[in-house]
């Protein structure tokens, strides 16, 4: 016997086995009770929220011989009939093939013959807003005064795309997203059907992947056990399955992003990548792993709205101490506009990787959230001794620190040194960064403009990402064109990787410190 799916196989078939719409359940239970049954309903919500299984049921109750307080009996020859699909009283139709409106004259044709067996003829219309202009058109007068024996029943997922007119006709019913408790007490109540065992933490996280949908749990559900026949369900092969990640992939992340580390936030991407972890949802999930830290940092006690294991809990704790919450929302706000984007993309992991840096490099943010992250990133560089003030003089020079290995050379001497045309650039630099184009500028931020052989301008980087994109002949090409755009002057780039600390890095003339910066106001 071939194998049915889950979601097939345990559909109810009577409202009481129906899950998390009690509140739609009890209203249509009443009407068949005291007889007051519509002519014709409007069935809303999201996939896999009951809308075609409660219509089916509905249209069982209206004809059943025996109805048992307005639910059918699944006994009676009539029930037996529209549960085997072979009554010709129940008609399902999907608009979403049958659009047009030959189609609909059909129906309004066919509701003119009486129900051979039963007391009405249900027209169970599936994903309705699919249905053309002239479609609906010619329902209208149908659906509005239809005969006493027919009832419609319209099903769909995007309500605001059907016109008024049919709205005003019809009884509406919004059905609500399954809760995750009743999902997961649904899922337990299967398997032990089923004779599978499973860990409950399990259990709950394809209850959560559902979204709401029991369809979409039952189905993800299905995929993990066919993937481990015959084995126990554990939360690291539910995992392994659906392509998931686990919070403590996710702690070193966000502990990565704090610590403006690029190159480790890229590591964990690649090691994501290489395990096969699915990128839509890995930004999801980080995302609402983020949302879980913005509680714990906000709320006295969140333990009993984060879903995670005690000592995950504690690990969160100290993560959430780490920052602030104002980075934490512009966190959220850019992973947020990131899941949009990426649903769609083709190179989903190249718009990752931009969000990691805009993470990383809050400089690149000119938002209240980015600012504020960024005076963090200062004050913090201030505590630990990296940035410091220069010294001013009695006769108002800026003198510079002395080492060992340097040496006092006057400003005037070294901008004579320095050609004409990267003076030019120096004073422009910071609009040169502005025109450029989104990972240009997070990647040109950071990056020491200086003097190169031959009068040439040097591109100094600090981490080995910035010199893989910079050190290609066409993004040295558009940076080039950029340049001379500002100054009408061709300049020659080279790009060097100098890691802060080293030698070259102390010996490097920063153009930007030696020559005073051109500031403009646009009007």
């Amino acid at each position: 016997m071939a194998y049915t799916a889950l979601y097939r196989k345990f559909r109810p078939n009577e409202f009481e086995d129906v899950k998390g719409q009690e509140h739609i359940v009890k209203t249509l239970r009443n009407q068949v009770n005291a007889g007051r049954i519509g002519h014709a309903y409007l069935f809303c919500g999201t996939r896999g929220t009951g809308k075609t299984t409660i219509a089916k049921i509905l249209a069982k109750a209206v004809n059943c011989e025996h109805p048992v307080e307005g639910s059918p009996c699944n006994t009676c020859s009539v029930c037996q009939s529209i549960q085997n699909q072979t009554s010709m009283n129940v008609i399902e139709i999907d608009a979403a093939s049958n659009n047009g409106v030959d189609n609909i004259r059909e129906i309004v044709e066919e509701v003119q013959y009486s129900p051979t067996e039963g007391k009405y003829k249900v027209y169970i219309i599936d994903e309705v807003h699919m249905l053309s202009t002239g479609a609906f058109n010619a329902l209208l007068k149908t659906l509005e005064e239809p005969p006493s024996y027919v009832i419609f029943i319209l099903a769909t997922t995007e309500a605001h795309k059907i016109p008024i007119t049919i709205l005003s006709r019809c009884q509406r019913y919004d059905f609500r997203r399954i809760t995750i408790d009743v999902i997961a007490n649904r899922l337990h109540e299967l398997l032990d059907k089923e004779q599978i065992d499973a860990e409950d933490r399990a259990v709950e996280y394809v209850a959560k992947a559902g979204d709401g949908s029991m369809r979409d749990a039952l189905s993800l559900l299905d995929r993990c056990i066919a993937f481990y026949l015959g084995e126990k369900l554990t939360y690291d092969k539910v995992l392994e399955v659906l392509g998931a990640v686990d919070i403590e992939i996710f702690s070193k992340l966000f502990r990565a992003i704090i610590t403006n580390s690029v190159t480790e936030c890229m590591a964990i991407l690649e090691e994501l990548v290489v395990r096969g972890r699915e990128l839509g949802q890995v930004v999801t999930d980080f995302t609402w792993y983020l949302r879980n830290l913005l509680l714990v940092k906000t709320s006295e006690d969140a333990s009993g709205v984060v879903d995670v294991s005690t000592e995950h809990y504690q690990l969160m704790e100290e993560e959430a101490a780490m920052t602030d919450m104002e980075v934490i929302i512009r966190y959220i706000r850019i992973m947020s506009e990131l899941s949009n984007q990426v649903r769609y993309a083709t190179q989903k992991r190249v718009l990752i990787e931009v969000a990691l840096i805009k993470l990383c490099c809050p400089v690149t943010d000119r938002d209240y959230e980015g600012l504020v992250n960024r005076i963090q990133v200062l004050e913090k560089k201030i505590e630990e001794g990296v940035v410091s003030a220069p010294r001013q003089s009695t006769n108002n020079t800026i003198e510079t620190k002395n080492t060992a290995s340097e040496q006092e050379v006057p400003i005037e001497v070294l901008e004579r040194a320095i050609p004409d045309d990267l003076q030019e650039v120096a004073k422009n630099w910071e609009r040169i960064i502005g025109v450029q184009d989104g990972l240009y500028k997070a990647m040109l931020m950071d990056v020491i403009p200086s003097v190169g052989e031959g009068g040439s301008l040097l591109l100094a980087v600090k981490d080995p990402v910035q010199l893989d994109f910079l050190n290609k002949e066409d993004h040295i090409e558009a940076i080039k064109n950029t340049i001379e755009k500002q100054i009408n002057k061709e300049i020659n780039i080279r790009v060097q990787y100098t890691p802060s600390g080293s030698t070259e890095a102390k010996s490097m003339i920063d153009l930007t410190k030696l020559t005073k910066m051109a500031i403009e106001f646009e009007p």
